[in-house]
């Protein structure tokens, strides 16, 4: 169940950071754009599982030394590679600049989910 709403409160900020910002597209309509939203947060999840801790112990000298803030980087570089690998599995999802859109998206996605997070019920309740 944990996992499901993991997925929802990242289709929610990805949906967020989507319409905030013109440089992140969500292709497909009606129920095509839900799967494909549903998907990109799939990948997006499966990739802060696994690609981001291994990038996080490579970069702990800099983010370090930045006072944490290498880390917005880093979930940058995972929103890039989720629209790489969304593009080569077939979804149509698309980050224009890594620097302006993956790195404002990066920020509005780790707010967003912050505030899903609070709002979904835990584990424990």
């Amino acid at each position: 169940m944990k996992m499901i709403l993991t997925i929802v409160a990242n289709a929610v900020a990805i949906w967020v950071a989507a319409y905030l910002l013109d440089g992140i597209q969500i292709g497909g309509e009606g129920s095509r754009f839900f799967l494909t939203l549903l998907g990109v947060a799939v990948v997006f999840g499966v990739l802060n599982a696994i690609v981001k801790p291994i990038l996080k112990l490579l970069s702990l000298p800099l983010i370090v030394l930045s006072l944490g803030l290498f880390l917005f980087i880093l979930n940058a570089l995972m929103l890039a590679l989720t629209s790489w690998l969304a593009g080569a599995i077939g979804l149509d999802f698309h980050v224009d600049s890594f620097f302006w859109d993956a790195v404002l998206g990066a920020i509005i996605i780790s707010a967003v989910s912050l505030v899903v997070d609070m709002l979904l019920p835990d584990a424990r309740d």
